[in-house]
């Protein structure tokens, strides 16, 4: 039996297994793939106070270091449901069941899918959803992203740094992404800028070849070697549990408190429904809903 089971280790799961470690409970953190969440894809943080130019990566390692060494225990699976049971919650994994008194969800959001035809044949083969992943299989190549916000935007010229050629699609005839980083981009030689337009169609085989895009009533097709979509973001947890409150984009319901509306469960971080989805309310939104189910855990 666990005192709180965390799911996520990303930064704000990692920040509330900091906080209910070192107030001596035990904790299981369950994180499907590697600890420190999307921020991992960064190569520069520089907007985390105290901490100018570190890594994602490395800021990643850091707090899951820190989380283990308070004593928090850290399972590599992917969480499908939570239920109830004598009192308790009940959290299923792909591989086993864990007893919980209190759950704290944050379990992050994943990329949206742009849902064409081929797309997931193509992923790992041309399509990719992280430039700083991916982007060093496309030196010197001609590369796409796609998307008008400020990911979409980073991963632009961070790619052009890279490849030969980057072509920036946006569905809009403006950018929605901040001017500072809309004017570095237009700065760049190597990046094309195609304003409204969508993708109409991912073609090739083995590997992508080529997309088709619309402008107006207009289609024309572009060679490519990878198209990288960055088109926002989708809760991951929404399925979890069929009782929690959700809004209309399928985050969770739960105000500046993280408590949602089942008792003894918890959310923290992007999957929360708020304005702001930064590493410093990730965190923020750990320490709460830790100290929120340390509460709930005194007068249970």
């Amino acid at each position: 039996m666990y005192d709180i089971i965390i799911i996520g280790g990303g930064p704000a799961g990692l920040t509330a297994a900091i906080y209910a470690a070192r107030a001596n409970k035990k904790v299981l953190v369950l994180e499907a793939t590697i600890c420190g969440g999307q921020i991992v894809n960064s190569s520069k943080i520089e907007n985390y106070p105290v901490a100018p130019g570190i890594t994602g990566p490395e800021f990643g390692r850091i707090l899951q270091k820190q989380a283990e060494n308070l004593g928090a225990e850290i399972e590599f699976e992917r969480a499908l449901k939570i239920t109830e049971k004598d009192g308790h919650k009940i959290v299923s994994t792909e591989d086993d069941e864990y007893e919980t008194k209190a759950v704290i969800l944050a379990s992050g959001t994943e990329p949206r899918r742009l849902e064409l035809e081929n797309e997931e044949k193509l992923i790992g083969h041309g399509v990719s959803y992280c430039a700083t992943c991916d982007g060093n299989f496309f030196k010197g190549k001609t590369v796409a992203v796609n998307g008008g916000g400020n990911s979409a935007l980073h991963e632009a010229i961070y790619l052009s740094g890279l490849a030969k050629k980057v072509c920036l699609i946006h569905r809009r005839d403006e950018f929605r992404g901040g001017i500072d980083l809309v004017e570095k981009a237009k700065a760049r030689k190597n990046i094309e800028i195609v304003l409204n337009a969508t993708i109409e169609s991912l073609h090739g085989d083995n590997k992508l070849e080529s997309i088709t895009i619309k402008q107006g009533s207009t289609e024309k097709t572009i060679k490519l070697d990878g198209l990288f979509v960055s088109i926002g973001r989708e809760p991951k947890a929404k399925n979890l549990m069929p009782e929690l409150d959700l809004d209309d984009g399928g985050f969770i319901e739960a105000g500046e408190s993280c408590t949602t509306n089942v008792d003894g469960i918890f959310v923290a971080g992007d999957v929360r429904s708020k304005d702001v989805r930064q590493l410093v309310t990730a965190t923020g939104d750990g320490a709460i809903a830790a100290t929120a189910a340390l509460h709930y855990l005194e007068k249970a």
